[in-house]
C-alpha cells in the first residue's frame, strides 16, 4: 500500500516539477519582456480572478466533494452506474460554469471593481478588457479539473499533473510570438491563457476515453451521486472560498499600493509556492482518493497510518524548502528575474514578500494534508469553520501590517494566518481521534533538526552577498545557484542518512 503511495506521489511530483520549471521559464521571460509595470499589474489581476473562481469550482469545492463520492462509487457501484454518474455530473457542472462564464464576461468591469477597487483608471480599463478574454478559461480549466479528478481516482496521476505545463507553454509562446500585434504587449498573455484552457481540456479527453468513461454530458440534477456532490459542495464552497479569499485579499489591498505591488506579490507567490506546488499539492492529490477509499472500507488504523506517513513526508520537504527560501531569496530572485525591464528595485521589493511567504510555507503545506484528512471522511464543515477563523485573523493582520511593511505585510499576514489554520486543523484531528501519533516521531524530529541545522549553516556560509550576485552575468548566476542547490541536497540527505534515516523508511508507513 505505502509503496504504491510513494510511487504515485513521486510520479505526480516529477510531472509537477516539469510544469513548475516551465512556469519559472515563463516568469523569467515575462519579467524580461514586460517588467513590473501598471499594464502587467492589470494582466495579473485579470488572470487572478478566473483563477480565484477556479479555486472555488474546480480544485476547491468540487474536487473535495467529487473525489470521495467517486471513490465510494468505485467501491460499491457497477461500471455502468459510474458512467452515468460522470455523465450527469459533467452536465450539471458544465451548465453552471457556462452561466458563470457568460456573467463574468458581461460583468467584467464590476468584477474588477470588486476584486481590485484601488486601481487607477488606466489599470482598471486595461484589466477589464483582458478579463473578458481570460474569464472563459474558468469553464475550460474547471472541466479539465473534473476529468483530472476522475483520472486520479483511476491511478493516472501523471496526466493531470502534467496538464498545467500546457499553460506555461502557451504563455511562453505568446510572449515571443504575439506581443507585436498589440498596442499593449502584455495583452498577448490574455489570449495565451484562453488558448491554454482549450489545449488542457483537449489533452485529457483521450485518456478519459481509454478508461471508457467519456460520455456525452447529460443534465440530471436528481442523480443520487450528483445530489451527494452538490450537498458536499456547499460547505466545501465556503471552505475553498476561505483559502482563495485569503490570497485574493492580498491583491485587493495591494491595488491601493504603488504600481508594481501586485506584480511583486505575484512573483513572490510563484517562488514561495514552488515547493508547495511540487510536493504539497502532489501529496494531497495522491492521499485524498487513497484516504477516501480507506474510509469507505472502514479501516481506521490504516487511515491513521497513512496520515502519519503523509505528515512525515510533508515535514521532510517543507522545512528545508522554507529554510532555503529564507536564506537564498535574494540570489534566487536575481538569478530568475533580474533581466531586461525587471529592475534592482523590483528585486528588493520582491525579496521582502518572498521572505514573508517563506515564514508560512510549511504551514501552507501542512494545511493540504490536514484538510484532505477531513475531506476524505466527507467532513467539510470542520475545516470550513476553522478556515473562517483563520481568514478573519488574516484580514485583521492585513490591515495591521500593510502600514509598516506595505506589500510584504500582506504576505506576512497570509503566513501567520496559515500557521493558525494548520494548528487548529491538527487540534481538530487529534480531538476527534482521527489522528493518532505513531511511534518514532520524537526520533524523526531530532533527525530533521540535525539535518536542517546543517543545511542552514551551509547555505549561510556559502551564499555570496547580493552585490556579488548582481555583478555576475546570467551564466554565473545559474551555475552558482544550481551548484548550491545540488550540494545542499547532498548535505541534507547526507545528514539524514548519518542520523539513521533510510530510503526504505519513506516507502513504508510508520
Amino acid at each position: 500500500m505505502s509503496r504504491a503511495l510513494f510511487k504515485s506521489t513521486s510520479i505526480v511530483a516529477t510531472m509537477t516539477f516539469v510544469s513548475r520549471i516551465l512556469g519559472f521559464a515563463r516568469d523569467i521571460i515575462a519579467a524580461r519582456i514586460f517588467g513590473a509595470t501598471a499594464a502587467v499589474d492589470a494582466f495579473y489581476i485579470a488572470f487572478k480572478i478566473p483563477n480565484f473562481m477556479r479555486g472555488l469550482f474546480a480544485e476547491g469545492s468540487f474536487s473535495t466533494a467529487f473525489v470521495p463520492t467517486l471513490a465510494h462509487y468505485k467501491q460499491t457501484q457497477s461500471e455502468r452506474e459510474i458512467q452515468q454518474f460522470i455523465a450527469h455530473m459533467t452536465g450539471v457542472l458544465g451548465l453552471i460554469l457556462l452561466i458563470v462564464s457568460v456573467v463574468g464576461v458581461l460583468g467584467s468591469k464590476g468584477l474588477i471593481a470588486l476584486f481590485a477597487p484601488g486601481l487607477d483608471p488606466y489599470r482598471f480599463q486595461l484589466a477589464s478588457e483582458m478579463l473578458r478574454i481570460t474569464f472563459p478559461y474558468l469553464m475550460l480549466i474547471s472541466l479539465t479539473a473534473l476529468i483530472g479528478a476522475i483520472l486520479n481516482c483511476y491511478g493516472l496521476f501523471w496526466v493531470p499533473a502534467f496538464t498545467p505545463a500546457l499553460l506555461n507553454l502557451c504563455l511562453i509562446a505568446t510572449s515571443f510570438g504575439m506581443t507585436r500585434y498589440f498596442d499593449v504587449p502584455v495583452k498577448a498573455q490574455a489570449f495565451g491563457v484562453l488558448l491554454a484552457g482549450l489545449l488542457q481540456l483537449g489533452f485529457q479527453l483521450p485518456f478519459l476515453k481509454q478508461l471508457n468513461l467519456l460520455r456525452r454530458p447529460r443534465f440530471k440534477r436528481r442523480d443520487p451521486g450528483v445530489q451527494q456532490v452538490l450537498k458536499l459542495m456547499l460547505p466545501a464552497l465556503f471552505g475553498a472560498s476561505v483559502g482563495q479569499i485569503s490570497l485574493l485579499l492580498n491583491t485587493v489591498f495591494a491595488s491601493f499600493l504603488v504600481a508594481g505591488s501586485v506584480t511583486w506579490l505575484y512573483y513572490s507567490d510563484r517562488l514561495a509556492y514552488f515547493p508547495l506546488g511540487i510536493f504539497g499539492v502532489a501529496l494531497m492529490t495522491v492521499l485524498l482518493p487513497h484516504l477516501s477509499r480507506q474510509y469507505a472500507a472502514k479501516t481506521p488504523e490504516a487511515f491513521s497510518s497513512t496520515v502519519n506517513w503523509g505528515l512525515r513526508c510533508n515535514l521532510l520537504i517543507g522545512i528545508p524548502a522554507s529554510l532555503t527560501l529564507l536564506i537564498l531569496s535574494g540570489p534566487l530572485i536575481i538569478s530568475l528575474f533580474h533581466y531586461g525591464k525587471f529592475t534592482l528595485h523590483d528585486v528588493l521589493m520582491t525579496q521582502r514578500s518572498v521572505v514573508a511567504y517563506a515564514v508560512g510555507l510549511q504551514a501552507f503545506m501542512l494545511i493540504k494534508i490536514l484538510a484532505a484528512t477531513f475531506y476524505a471522511q466527507q467532513n467539510i464543515r470542520t475545516p470550513v469553520r476553522l478556515g473562517i477563523i483563520a481568514l478573519l485573523v488574516n484580514v485583521f493582520l492585513n490591515a495591521l501590517l500593510i502600514f509598516p511593511f506595505k506589500h510584504a505585510g500582506l504576505a506576512l499576514a497570509s503566513s501567520l494566518s496559515a500557521w493558525l489554520n494548520a494548528v487548529l486543523l491538527l487540534q481538530g484531528l487529534r480531538a476527534r481521534g482521527i489522528l493518532r501519533w505513531q511511534s518514532g516521531w520524537i526520533l524523526f524530529m531530532w533527525r530533521l533538526l540535525f539535518a536542517n541545522g546543517a543545511l542552514g549553516l551551509f547555505l549561510y556560509w556559502t551564499a555570496a552577498s547580493l552585490s556579488v550576485w548582481l555583478q555576475w552575468d546570467w551564466r554565473q548566476r545559474f551555475l552558482h545557484i544550481v551548484s548550491l542547490g545540488f550540494v545542499s541536497i547532498l548535505v541534507y540527505v547526507g545528514c539524514l542518512w548519518i542520523s539513521g534515516l533510510r530510503f526504505q523508511d519513506l516507502k513504508a508507513t510508520p
